[in-house]
């Protein structure tokens, strides 16, 4: 079952095991599942998965190029800007969010991206299946499993609403502070 492959998988992997060339992570269409060792916030559990993600995303009248390899690899070395994870993550773990470049674009800055970066470099570790139409997947996984870090579709998780209400604090403070370079 494709929900007992993200939640008890046979292997997780490391940022250094994914960013390496050539990847483990398949170029192919799928859904990622990320464990974290140290929890992002005192009111989860470690060692257990926490998010879930697919690539490539389905729209209204296209879908993505993205791979399961694109996003895991910008989720490991993005910003905050491209990744609802970091962006997640970055507010649990209390580091401040900034507009950057023509202030529409919010991110945690150089220093916190990079202190983001080593977080999950220590504590992050990803697992996958390869689907290829992975929104499908991801439906029946939100009803099916605790995913405390996911937003979209996922209002009855307990952790939403502070979740949400974090995030958006963040995103209040960052409007209210000079847009970074």
């Amino acid at each position: 079952m494709a929900a007992t492959a993200l939640v008890s998988p046979d292997r997780l992997f490391s940022a250094q095991e994914v960013l390496v060339r050539p990847s483990p992570v398949p170029a192919a269409a799928g859904v990622y599942g990320w464990h974290f060792s140290r929890p992002p916030h005192p009111a989860l559990d470690a060692g257990r998965l926490l998010y879930i993600g697919i690539a490539p995303r389905r729209m209204a009248n296209r879908t993505s190029t993205q791979t399961v390899r694109s996003r895991v690899r910008n989720h490991f070395r993005g910003n905050a800007s491209g990744s609802t994870l970091r962006l997640t993550l970055g507010c649990l773990l209390g580091l401040e969010l900034r507009r950057v470049g023509s202030g529409e674009r919010m991110t945690f800055g150089k220093t916190g991206e990079a202190t983001l970066s080593q977080w999950m470099a220590d504590n992050a570790r990803v697992c996958w299946i390869e689907r290829s139409e992975p929104w499908e997947l991801e439906t029946q996984l939100m009803h099916q499993l605790d995913l405390p870090l996911n937003l979209d579709q996922n209002r009855h998780n307990a952790f939403h609403g502070r979740l949400e209400a974090l995030r958006a604090q963040a995103r209040r403070r960052a409007r209210e502070l000079p847009v970074s370079s």
